[in-house]
């Protein structure tokens, strides 16, 4: 099969296409005809292997453990082992996984996938693992977003941003967006009921307050966006501003719990994790109607060294999508 292969830490040129065995069917696994490969930005991090303590959480220290990247798929079950009974051949599938992606076939386990819905495409399916579950556990979880609150979301215009407005508007919250000038109308296009321009107005001066503020950029301390806070406001945190290149930003979030201490207005780091049954709940909104995943761009296979450069600038709106198959028309 085609594969893009990884053999190293480094920029988008390490990357080789290549043609590889396909995996066999383990008896707990799912052996699944990739159709679309979404890009998030850990793809970024665990390429370059930064920061430098991702390669000790289990990716490899030296090199990548996982030849082939790739987490978050979409695809068509072609065979599955014989101690899984969730799914069978044919079967429209998605899900988070921890490598492999970037080739024709994957098998993974038959507990890291969901069902797509009818009427969701694979490519939209795609976009779902990682940032709309990221934005869900934060807005939901850490956030305990209620309707009638007002949740402003920081970086509004991003891969997890792009989802958090309208989950956050899924929920019954007043949402305002934080973005830059030429992304206002499209954050205003996915609902948020006010945007802010952050090259014309800092909204921890603005004198609003916020029941929840969503961070996703980092760029702002616990105690300036406090100031935009409600008393007992939350501030959820999945970024941690200028990241070190040997720990990213965990020294950051540290520091935000440590200023919980006598502090009416937690600041709560976010860890999203892979749920199967958020992948559902995300898939859900999207079959409602309520949530429209945003594509930037469109990559092939072997383009992925091109994508993940996209990648990298830091500038992409929405997602990116890598497409194996053409079977990317709602199932």
């Amino acid at each position: 099969m085609n594969a893009i292969l990884q053999p190293a830490y480094g920029l988008p040129d390490v990357l080789v296409h290549a043609d590889v065995p396909r995996p066999a069917v383990r008896p707990d696994g799912v052996l699944v005809k990739v159709v679309c490969v979404g890009l998030h930005k850990g793809d970024w991090h665990l390429l370059t292997g930064t920061p430098y303590l991702v390669r000790f959480a289990g990716f490899g220290v030296l090199k990548p453990n996982q030849s082939i990247p790739g987490m978050a798929i979409a695809g068509i079950v072609e065979a599955v082992g014989a101690d899984v009974g969730a799914f069978k051949q044919g079967d429209a599938v998605f899900g988070e996984i921890a490598g492999g992606g970037f080739a024709e076939y994957v098998c993974v386990g038959a507990g890291e996938l969901a069902a797509v819905p009818a009427g969701v495409s694979f490519e939209d399916a795609a976009t779902l693992p990682v940032s709309a579950t990221t934005a869900l556990q934060g807005l939901r979880d850490a956030g305990l977003v209620t309707a009638g609150q007002s949740v402003l979301v920081k970086g509004a215009a991003g891969g997890v941003g792009t989802f958090a407005v309208q989950i956050a508007k899924s929920l019954g919250a007043v949402v305002t967006g934080v973005c830059s000038a030429g992304n206002v109308a499209l954050v205003k296009s996915l609902g948020a009921d006010f945007v802010i321009d952050y090259g014309a107005q800092d909204f921890t001066q603005a004198g609003v307050k916020y029941d929840v503020i969503f961070d996703l950029v980092g760029n702002h301390g616990p105690a300036a966006c406090r100031r935009a806070l409600a008393p007992r406001g939350r501030l959820v945190a999945c970024a941690g501003g200028a990241q070190n290149v040997v720990t990213g930003p965990m020294f950051s979030m540290i520091a935000g719990m440590l200023s919980n201490v006598g502090s009416t207005q937690p600041f709560v780091p976010l860890a999203a994790k892979p749920v199967v049954a958020d992948l559902a709940a995300v898939a859900g909104l999207v079959a409602a109607g309520k949530v429209k995943p945003v594509v930037d761009r469109r990559y092939t296979l072997v383009e992925v060294p091109d994508a993940l450069r996209y990648l990298g600038t830091g500038r992409s709106r929405g997602k990116s999508v890598v497409h194996l198959a053409a079977a990317s028309e709602p199932h």
